[in-house]
């Protein structure tokens, strides 16, 4: 496998694909289908593109996606999905290609780099706005992301997208695929069965993106992928179809569990690849490049795709602050873990990667976490949640078994330093732990920072004497080093549940601020599983504690003055628009107010 790897060729390609059109739908309510294959009268059937090779002698190969351009606007009606779906549920898993892989990491046995911390009964979580986000729709789990930009929030889980103003006010929502009326992707060609989708808001390019899979038999497989033409979602969207059977040696594979992120330059979507045909049942990661000089304008698609021989259940960081390349994040062992980069991305893409010890040891969800009324939830296999990226800091957090068996909340900080240009490797920063009371399990975490570098965490929480909740935890920047503060119940269920869970909550930071951190996840009611859309800020309700330390000191009025230098929204304190006298006696009157 991979014999061009030994010849040293790079492993990039260029590829597109001309965007297929699919019929559009009939249906005029949502509907549970099963996937199905491409019937020939859609003619796919004959122009179904060859599987993508990466090329042994040049190492890539460039073709071209063209756009289909789509007005939400014109969708009828506006709102196709506005409540829990009555009917049958259905594991996304059932449909999808049998897939495997060794899962098992090597125990290298190391002491931690950097003491691990623990939570702190402090509370460092201000609540903002809380309400419900997409309720039980035909497929289980949610799989929930979020994207948060100026006025909106989109949302989207298996197999539904929806969005909301700033208040939880909905405006749209759609089924992603054909059964839709019409679907968000159908026009493109999408067909019944668009899973594992993903979004973003690309605060660079003031942009929204969606993603979505689709899989249907032994040689049809597609990323779906969506651009918003501004910073409303409502209106255009730029759409591809790209083929995503990957061919390697004698095997052809599809991707799995998606990874989403972007950078100054371009979006960037990783996967797991799983065989379709031939004698390999798992051919390690894909990375994906979409250059977002073509995309954003809605020009054709220049996708470049790099195909290493290792990797697997590659995260991609989401960055802010100065981000001038992107990193992404997978496990390597019990105490390491890979940070990758890809150099040249929009030229000839090659793949670079170093192994990060001194991780405090963390083995793999070993049980399901009990919840309330006998049932158990799914806690994964120990992989990354998410990757989050500021200012050559980079953020990560996942779920391991703790001693006594139960799950717990781990994440890590990363220091790139620079890393690959500067010579200097990664070093790791800190690292910590959220524990609830003895019985509960935290699990499904999702890390964000704010342009103050305090960081938050959600999570689920569950035991046998509780329902499952969502809950956050967070930190100041001048907090000891790995602590977390005393977590904070930001919605709880009902009801009971049993099975598949999450599979992820996730984490978006407000582009407006660059402070207010947005997160989704889920809880149980008596029809299923409901999304839960929540909002906070990390420290007191104390505007003039500028720093979060939970002081008013001489730190607050410097930072303050700096602030007020570069007309940061932030100490807008009277919320006109202007920076004044009239913020100055409003700081003032705050900091002499005290916490």
């Amino acid at each position: 496998m991979r014999a061009f790897l030994n010849h040293g060729i790079s492993t990039a390609l260029v590829l597109g694909l001309t965007a297929l059109i699919g019929c559009q739908s009939s249906t005029t309510q949502p509907m549970v289908l099963r996937p199905e294959g491409v019937p020939a009268s859609d003619g796919l059937a004959i122009e179904r593109p060859e599987p993508i090779v990466v090329d042994a002698q040049s190492g890539f190969k460039a073709w071209s996606a063209p756009m289909e351009i789509i007005d939400t606007r014109i969708f009828e009606p506006q709102i196709q999905v506005a409540g829990p779906w009555d009917g049958p549920i259905d594991l996304v898993k059932n449909h999808l290609p049998k897939h495997h892989r060794d899962k098992t990491l090597p125990d290298l046995d190391t002491p931690p780099a950097v003491e691990i911390g623990g939570t702190e009964r402090i509370s460092r979580v201000t609540l903002g706005t809380s309400f419900e986000g997409i309720s039980q729709t035909g497929w289980a789990p949610p799989d929930p992301t979020l994207a948060v930009g100026p006025n909106h929030i989109v949302e989207t889980v298996n197999q539904s997208i929806s969005w909301y103003n700033k208040n939880g006010g909905l405006q749209f929502s759609s089924q992603l695929g054909s059964p839709g009326n019409p679907g968000f992707f159908e026009s493109e060609g999408a067909r019944n069965f668009t899973f594992d989708p993903k979004c973003l808001y690309d605060h660079y390019a003031q942009r929204f993106v969606v993603l979505a899979l689709e899989v249907y038999d032994d040689n049809t497989a597609y990323i779906d992928i969506a651009i918003s033409d501004d910073d409303d979602p409502n209106g255009i969207w730029y759409k591809y179809r790209t083929w995503s059977v990957i061919g390697i040696d004698d095997s052809t594979f599809w991707v799995d569990y998606p990874g989403l992120g972007f950078d100054e330059n371009a979006i960037y979507v990783t996967g797991n690849l799983f065989g379709l045909t031939g004698p390999d049942g798992w051919g390690g990661a894909l990375f994906r490049v979409f250059d977002k000089s073509s995309i954003l304008n809605g020009g054709a698609a220049r996708i470049l795709d790099v195909v290493p021989d290792s990797g697997a259940s590659v995260q991609v960081a989401q960055g802010h602050g100065e981000s001038p390349r992107c990193f992404f994040m997978s496990r390597s062992a019990d105490t390491a873990v890979k940070l990758w980069t890809i150099n040249d991305p929009l030229g000839s893409p090659n793949l670079q990667h170093l192994i990060i010890g001194g991780l405090a040891d963390s083995n793999s969800p070993s049980s399901d976490a009990p919840t309330l009324g006998g049932g158990e939830l799914d806690t994964l296999d120990g992989r990354l949640m998410n990757v989050h990226l500021r200012d050559g800091h980079v953020y990560t957090s996942h779920g391991v078994s703790d001693n006594s068996g139960a799950v717990i909340s781990r994440w890590y900080h990363i220091d790139t330093r620079g890393w690959p240009d500067s010579g200097s490797n990664p070093i790791l920063v800190q690292q910590g732990e959220v524990r609830g009371e003895p019985g509960e399990y935290t699990f499904f975490p999702a890390i964000a920072s704010d342009r103050f570098n305090n960081i938050a965490m959600v999570m689920a929480r569950s035991s046998a004497s509780q329902y499952a909740s969502v809950i956050a935890s967070a930190r100041s920047q001048s907090d000891p080093l790995g602590i977390m503060s005393e977590p904070v119940e930001m919605a709880i269920g009902n009801w009971g549940y049993n099975g598949r869970w999450g599979d992820y909550f996730d984490s978006a930071v407000d582009p407006v601020d660059d402070e207010t951190i947005w997160f989704v996840g889920q809880v149980a009611r008596s029809y299923g599983w409901q999304t839960m859309i929540s909002s906070m800020w990390i420290g007191y309700q104390c505007p003039a504690d500028l720093n979060s330390d939970g002081s008013l000191d001489f730190f607050d009025v410097a930072l303050f003055l700096s602030l007020f230098a570069e007309d940061d929204p932030a100490v807008d304190f009277n919320g006109d628009g202007e920076f004044d006298f009239f913020d100055v006696v409003e700081f003032l009157a705050n900091y002499q107010g005290g916490c």
